[in-house]
């Protein structure tokens, strides 16, 4: 299967410059997609522009329209926002080599693959590519893309290269205004101790192959026991955890005497355990 490139222009690296083209490095979601439907007619929606004034109008007659105040727009046709160019709309190049460690995991946005465009561009291309994996250093360089101009982490994968846009800082959110009001008392070092065992025994390598989305294999089983005419049974919540019995938790947990969780079949929930009178908590 041939991929189309989400942009081309070329790589920079000071002198030296190749043709390039960037391709998404991932797939968008899963095999489970949805349309709305008319439950009375079983017939699809379907989404038509609208004006509110005059009805129906043809979606290739719009513009873009930037808010300067309410109900008033600044009017830029494709035209116009084409005609701002940028060096990084045609070029990523390259500015400076940093530590991967110094990059936050927060700024990492969106995986690409960046690779020659043609036999011709190899050469220049290798050249880029083992000077920086000389480096051992993350590239940066800047490139637009759907009308933003992004930050891009380089680093050489295989043959080519794996780029990553970042986030800028406006866009990432302080964790204290998340994190603030977490209470800042240490937890019980005894449990803390426990709990860290437990991640030593579950500890083990990364293979995604292991990993399934869960829920679209359940939004399959769901479709398959309806499209036979059952009717799907719904899953149990789990349970949260009693302060006062969070010892006793880790203690079972670590030491295996919880019962095991069995899989579910398709079509299948997980049947909900008996449920025993809950102790007053403490208050928070």
């Amino acid at each position: 299967m041939a991929y189309r490139p989400t942009w081309q222009g070329h790589l920079r690296l000071s002198l030296v410059t190749c043709p390039v083209a960037l391709y998404t490095a991932t797939s968008s979601g899963g095999e489970v997609h949805f349309n709305l439907i008319n439950p009375e007619t079983n017939n699809r929606i379907r989404m038509v522009t609208t004006d509110p004034d005059t009805g129906p109008v043809e979606r290739s007659s719009l513009v873009k329209g930037y808010a300067v105040a309410k109900d008033e727009y600044i009017l830029l046709t494709d035209e116009e926002i084409k005609s701002v160019k940028l060096e990084s709309t045609k070029t990523i190049d390259i500015e400076r080599f940093v530590p991967e460690e110094e990059i936050d995991r927060l700024y990492w946005d969106n995986p690409y693959y960046l690779a020659p465009a043609g036999a011709l561009a190899e050469e220049a291309f290798g050249v880029i590519r083992e000077a920086m994996r000389s480096e051992g250093k993350i590239a940066l360089g800047r490139v637009v893309l759907s009308t933003r101009e992004r930050l891009l982490a380089l680093e050489p994968r295989d043959r080519g290269i794996l780029a990553y846009s970042l986030r800028t800082r406006g866009e990432v959110r302080a964790a204290r205004e998340v994190f603030g009001a977490i209470s800042d008392q240490a937890p019980d070092p005894a449990m803390v101790d426990i709990a860290r065992r437990i991640i030593e025994q579950k500890a083990g390598p990364f293979d995604p192959d292991q990993f399934i989305d869960r829920y679209e294999e359940a939004l399959k089983a769901l479709i398959a026991v309806k499209q036979k005419g059952h009717k799907p049974v719904r899953a149990a919540e789990p349970e949260d955890t009693d302060v006062i019995d969070l010892m006793a938790a880790l203690r079972a947990s670590l030491e295996g005497s919880a019962a095991p969780r069995r899989a579910a079949t398709k079509g299948q929930a997980t049947p909900a355990k008996p449920r025993r009178a809950s102790p007053r908590r403490r208050a928070g």
